[in-house]
């Protein structure tokens, strides 16, 4: 594996060396191109001085060819008569500074001097100000042995009527003996029908078409040539010819009309002839893909700096990750020599940073509520940074709260907190904690990494939310999100810190997939068991009378009624259920959000109005007692990472029914405590029936699951958690002592 990477790392290299060293012999030898026909006019006067029978050549629609016009139509012209060249338009692909750099590179091979006419494509891309610059003006005139060359600017840079009084003056004191006019679009229709686009796309406007010809027939000019179209097609008005010539390595459709050549101007004192001359061969296709790859490599040195670089630069990032792959030395398994007892005999002061917290009811603010009562057993210091909010407890310990910049939804869900305030930093100063637990890869866990790298102190990230599944929260396409940006942000994030906490296995694997390489411990959100089996049996009569329960099956779950929940799903299911079950039942749904009037709606419209209550948020205090009501716990979220709210049915004696996911699929197990399928309403609903039909199979799954969540309780949680800073924090002051350069796992 690492010796072909080697070869690609070191030919990466050499190719960068390469690239940089050609750019700088191009800087020093090629000179600039600046009024080149100036020169140019100066060497065809000089040819042609003293004499009155001359040859040029008229190339069209050269397009920055390189194998027709540079391979096969320069070596032609060199050999011919023809002493000099005029190119009638669209010499280059665009108006880029790479097609300028490119064509004069490619003219360079004439042995005879050469002149532009101004086209639409020296037109595109800004190109106009470049022509000027390296070529002249737009249209001008010389003389020379007795004939005069008049070159127009058809694409509407210059004003036509300006161009026209200009001509009608020029012609008019003219007395050379031939006159040629340039002009890259035509001037008289030329048949198309065969051929790409419109006729009058682009086309000289009618009204000036006919004052241009009127000119031309007054003062008898001799030719007219143009390009533009793919073509060669020559017509004859009244003493003038009108050529159009298209074949110099452009577009081309290889028929008796269209094909590559370039046109043969013999000029002798009384007359003109003109003559087109073929080449033999045309171009394939596998060869045309090959000379816009080679074309591609050939104008990417004459690219602006800035691209050049760009290029490089990404070049030499290729360079870099191949040499951390091959080279760098990764260590991903465990430094047993780590001993983190000197940080389990003392208090760790451990500061918490989290985008919501209490009295915001979800996943994270319980598990951080938890672990902070774990800590606090154990008689560790804590500080909480989070968002305020309006009905928050004016009595809480440990809590800093920052005021929000903006909310999101209702009162007490999504806040982005003021991370900006200098007041953050002075409280986390004051406290001075060994070590930072931020809980969400951005927004105040940016703030809370940001910090501990300012201190010089670890930090350790919790993987509580399944980040992808949140893309309809997020003003960006969904599937851009969910199947890149969601995991390169965590990816990106997590490799920051120095030590990740996850709730299952299955998460681990994910963030191993996704390129994660900081260590990864496996630690579930602990639950409070013990207040679960404590429940007074009046408090559950009273709550079950106050919903109007009497002897049906009570379906319960605790979820926040959002997309990414799959409530619909539930719903869709029960309905199923209704048809097919004699017991009546009773779905319970604890939790709010934004979906709660959509979702009471639909219960409405399927029938379930008598069996459905969305309850809407219960006190966590509360919870204990709403468990205890349910018979059967019933789950389709995909977006968990463990689903806590499964454990704290299992803690109250609920078998689950779910939907197979990550995390879930670490926590149920199919046929002892519940039931996991594929996101089938069928399958699902199934399972749910077998559980209302079976009442000793529901006893038995209820024992079971009750026992499993017994292994979870907030003092195992809060003493593991314990351990897993203090192996942090001894292998992060190892590391800083010099002595260990590898990562704890």
């Amino acid at each position: 594996m690492h010796k072909p990477l080697k070869l690609i790392f070191y030919a990466v290299i050499l190719l960068v060396v390469v690239i940089l060293v050609y750019k700088v012999y191009l800087n020093v030898n090629v000179t600039d191109i600046e009024a080149k026909h100036t020169e140019q006019i100066d060497a065809i006067k000089n040819k042609l001085a003293g004499q009155t029978q001359f040859n040029f050549a008229v190339v069209g629609n050269i397009n920055n060819s390189i194998g027709i016009f540079e391979k096969q139509l320069i070596p032609k012209i060199n050999a011919s008569d023809s002493q000099f060249l005029i190119s009638a338009g669209n010499a280059v692909l665009d108006g880029g500074v790479d097609k300028y750099q490119a064509l004069e590179g490619t003219l360079n091979h004439l042995n005879i001097p050469y002149l532009l006419t101004f086209g639409e494509n020296e037109y595109e891309s800004f190109g106009g100000f470049r022509f000027y610059e390296h070529y002249g003006p737009y249209y001008f005139s010389f003389v020379v042995a007795d004939s005069r060359f008049i070159f127009l600017d058809s694409t509407g840079k210059t004003p036509w009527s300006w161009q026209l009084q200009w001509l009608t003056e020029l012609m008019k004191s003219d007395q050379s003996n031939h006159q040629f006019i340039f002009v890259s679009k035509p001037v008289l229709k030329v048949p198309n029908e065969y051929l790409f686009g419109d006729d009058d796309e682009d086309a000289i406007p009618d009204s000036t078409r006919t004052e241009l010809i009127e000119i031309i027939e007054r003062y008898s000019v001799d030719a007219v040539f143009s390009s533009e179209i793919p073509t060669f097609n020559v017509q004859k008005r009244e003493d003038t010819y009108f050529v159009t010539t298209g074949g110099a390595g452009g577009l081309d459709l290889n028929t008796d009309r269209s094909f590559y050549h370039y046109v043969d101007v013999s000029v002798s004192k009384d007359s003109i002839q003109i003559q087109q001359k073929a080449i033999d061969e045309g171009q394939g296709l596998i060869a045309r893909q090959l000379e816009n790859l080679w074309f591609f490599i050939y104008s990417f040195f004459y690219v602006g700096y800035l691209n050049f670089f760009l290029l490089v630069g990404v070049l030499v990032l290729i360079s870099i990750k191949l040499y951390t792959t091959i080279y760098e030395s990764k260590e991903f398994y465990p430094i047993y020599e780590v001993d983190p007892s000197p940080w389990l005999d003392k208090t760790i002061r451990v500061a918490m940073f989290t985008d919501n917290y209490l009295p915001f009811i979800g996943g994270v603010p319980i598990s951080i509520s938890r672990l902070y009562k774990g800590l606090k057993q154990l008689k560790n210091k804590v500080l909480i940074i989070a968002p305020s909010y309006h009905n928050q407890s004016e009595k809480e310990e440990d809590v800093f709260r920052v005021p929000s910049l903006i909310s999101f939804g209702k009162e007490s869900e999504f806040r982005m907190a003021n991370i900006f305030l200098k007041k953050i930093r002075k409280a986390v100063y004051a406290f001075k904690p060994d070590i930072i637990h931020v809980h969400h890869p951005f927004w105040m866990g940016s703030l809370g990494l940001f910090i501990a790298r300012w201190k010089k102190i670890p930090a350790v990230f919790t993987y509580h939310t399944r980040l992808e599944h949140y893309a309809h929260f997020v003003p960006l396409p969904t599937r851009l999100f969910r199947n890149l940006i969601s995991h390169l942000l965590i990816r990106r994030f997590a490799n920051k810190c120095d030590g990740i906490i996850v709730p299952t296995n299955s998460v681990e694997k994910y963030l191993h997939m996704i390129g994660v390489e900081t260590p990864c411990f496996v630690q579930s959100t602990g639950i409070e068991f013990e207040e679960f089996q404590q429940v007074e049996p009046e408090k559950i009569q009273n709550l079950k009378e106050s919903l109007g329960i009497k002897d049906e099956i009570v379906l319960l779950s605790v979820s926040r009624l959002s997309d990414e929940k799959n409530i619909d799903f539930m719903i869709e299911a029960l309905s199923k259920l209704k048809k097919s079950i004699q017991q009546p039942f009773t779905f319970l749904m604890i939790g709010d959000g934004h979906k709660k009037d959509e979702l009471q709606k639909k219960v409405a419209r399927l029938g379930l109005s008598e069996n459905v209550q969305l309850v809407g948020s219960v006190d966590p205090d509360e919870m204990k007692t709403w468990y205890n009501l349910g018979d059967i716990f019933l789950f389709a979220s995909k977006s968990e990472t463990q689903g806590m709210v499964i454990l704290e049915a299992m803690a109250a004696g609920l078998p689950v029914v779910a939907v197979k996911a990550t995390g879930i699929d670490d926590v149920v197990e199919d046929g002892v405590n519940g039931y996991k399928t594929p996101e089938k309403i069928a399958l699902w609903a199934n399972k749910v029936q077998l559980l209302i039909d079976d009442k000793n199979h529901r006893k038995k799954l209820s024992d079971n699951a009750r026992e499993f969540s017994s292994s979870f309780s907030i003092e195992y949680f809060g003493r593991n958690v314990q351990e897993i800073y203090a192996i942090i924090l001894a292998a992060y002051n190892q590391n800083k002592s010099g002595t260990k350069s590898k990562k704890v796992q």
